[in-house]
C-alpha cells in the first residue's frame, strides 16, 4: 500500500523506472541480497491478480509424490520401464529418475559450478550480463523482466548449445567451464536414452523422435535463487510450462519446485542422486496431446540459496514440427505445424505465465 504524502496525494509508482534501475545494476537478485535489503522491491511483489489466481488451486499436498522411475537393469525391465514412462507422461508430465548413469560426483560439481559463477565478484559476472537471448552465454535476472506482472526472485546463467554451431569453450565462464562440458556430455547421453523411451511409450519405433533432431539445440540454465526476506510475497519462478521437447532438471536439497496436478500444487521432494524429467510443450504438440506438458513453479524461500540446473532439449531451428502422422490416425490434428523459432518468439514475447503458449498454435 502506498503512503500519502503531506499533500494527501499517493506518490506515483513508476514500475518501468524501477525495472530499468534494477536491470542496469547488472547484479541481479543476489545484488539486492548482498546490499542487505529487508523488504523486497515492489517489482517482485506478486500482483493482486496473481494472488487471486492462486485461489483457483488447492493448497500444496505433501502426501502425494510424483512418479519415480528406476532405470536400473533397463535391458531386463525394458517393457516395464516403457509402461512407467507412458503413464507418467500421460498423467503427470513429470517424473523423477534414478540410476540414470550420471555420477553423483558430477551432479554435485555441477551444482557447485553454478554456485561459483553466481557467487563470484559481481564485476566479473557483469561481463556476461545481457538481455539478448540469442547470445550463446548469457547472465541475467528474468528474461521477461519487462513483460511479466511481477519479477521472479531468481538469477540465471544461460548457455545455448547448438550442434550445427558449436560453442567456443573459451566463451564459457572459467568458474564452471570444465564441469559444464562434462555434464553436457552426460546429459546428452541420457537425453538419447529418454528419447528412445518416449518414442516407444508413444507406440513408435525407438528411433522415431531421435530422427526429429530433438538434440540440435540444447539450452542449459543454471538458476540461483537467493534467500528471500519476504517469500510469501514473491515467487522464485512463475507458473509455466516449458518450450522444449523435454527438460532434465537437477536440483539441490532446498526444494521449492511444485507441479500442478489435478488443480493441486504438489511439491517435488529432493531425492539424492535423482533427476527430474518433465514433458515440454513440443512433445505435447507432436504427440497430439497424448503426453502432457505440465504447469510448474518454484516458491521463494527464506532459506537458501537454492541452485538448480535445467537442460531444455529444444529441437532443430531449421525444421517445422507438427503432430506425428501415426498419432493422428484416429483423431484429427490438434495443432498446426510450427518452427522452434516461431514458437520461442511467441513464448518469450508473452513471458512466463499460466497461459500456455500451446493455445496460440491450436487449429
Amino acid at each position: 500500500m502506498e503512503i500519502a504524502g503531506a499533500s494527501g496525494e499517493v506518490p506515483c509508482y513508476d514500475r518501468y523506472k524501477e525495472l530499468k534501475a534494477f536491470d542496469e545494476t547488472k547484479a541481479g537478485v543476489k545484488g539486492l541480497v548482498d546490499a542487505g535489503i529487508e523488504k523486497i522491491p515492489r517489482i517482485f511483489v506478486r500482483t493482486p491478480d496473481e494472488f487471486k489466481e492462486d485461489l483457483a488451486f488447492k493448497n500444496e499436498d505433501n502426501k502425494i509424490d510424483i512418479p519415480l522411475i528406476d532405470l536400473e537393469k533397463m535391458d531386463q525391465r525394458h517393457q516395464e520401464i516403457i509402461g512407467e514412462v507412458r503413464l507418467a507422461s500421460e498423467t503427470w508430465g513429470f517424473f523423477q529418475l534414478v540410476n540414470h548413469g550420471i555420477p553423483i560426483s558430477v551432479m554435485n560439481e555441477m551444482i557447485q559450478g553454478v554456485r561459483r559463477f553466481h557467487e563470484q565478484d559481481v564485476e566479473l559476472k557483469k561481463q556476461f550480463y545481457t538481455k539478448d537471448l540469442s547470445q550463446k552465454v548469457q547472465f541475467d535476472s528474468n528474461f521477461d523482466l519487462y513483460t511479466s506482472r511481477s519479477a521472479n526472485w531468481r538469477d540465471t546463467l544461460r548457455c545455448l548449445l547448438l550442434t550445427h554451431d558449436p560453442i567456443n569453450l573459451e566463451e564459457l565462464p572459467d568458474t564452471c567451464r570444465d564441469i559444464f562440458v562434462d555434464y553436457w556430455k552426460h546429459i546428452m547421453n541420457l537425453g538419447y536414452t529418454l528419447t528412445e523411451l518416449f518414442s516407444e511409450a508413444l507406440g513408435l519405433n525407438k528411433d522415431r523422435l531421435k530422427g526429429m533432431d530433438f538434440a540440435q539445440c540444447l539450452t542449459l540454465n543454471g538458476h540461483y535463487y537467493p534467500a528471500c526476506p519476504e517469500p510469501e510475497l514473491a515467487l522464485g519462478t512463475t507458473q509455466h510450462s516449458d518450450p522444449s521437447f523435454f527438460t532434465i532438471l537437477l536440483q539441490d536439497c532446498f526444494g521449492g519446485l511444485q507441479i500442478l496436478n489435478q488443480s493441486c500444487w504438489v511439491s517435488v521432494k529432493p531425492i539424492p542422486g535423482a533427476l527430474i524429467v518433465n514433458i515440454g510443450d513440443f512433445l505435447q504438440l507432436i504427440s497430439n496431446d497424448k503426453f502432457k506438458s505440465a504447469e510448474h513453479r518454484v516458491l521463494a524461500n527464506r532459506d537458501g540459496p537454492r541452485v538448480s540446473v535445467a537442460c531444455f532439449f529444444r529441437g532443430s531451428i531449421a525444421r517445422s514440427y507438427g503432430p506425428i502422422e501415426e498419432l493422428t490416425d484416429e483423431y484429427s490434428s490438434i495443432y498446426k505445424d510450427t518452427t522452434i523459432k516461431g514458437y520461442t518468439e511467441h513464448y518469450n514475447g508473452k513471458g512466463l505465465s499460466s497461459v500456455s503458449a500451446l493455445k496460440h498454435f491450436k487449429l
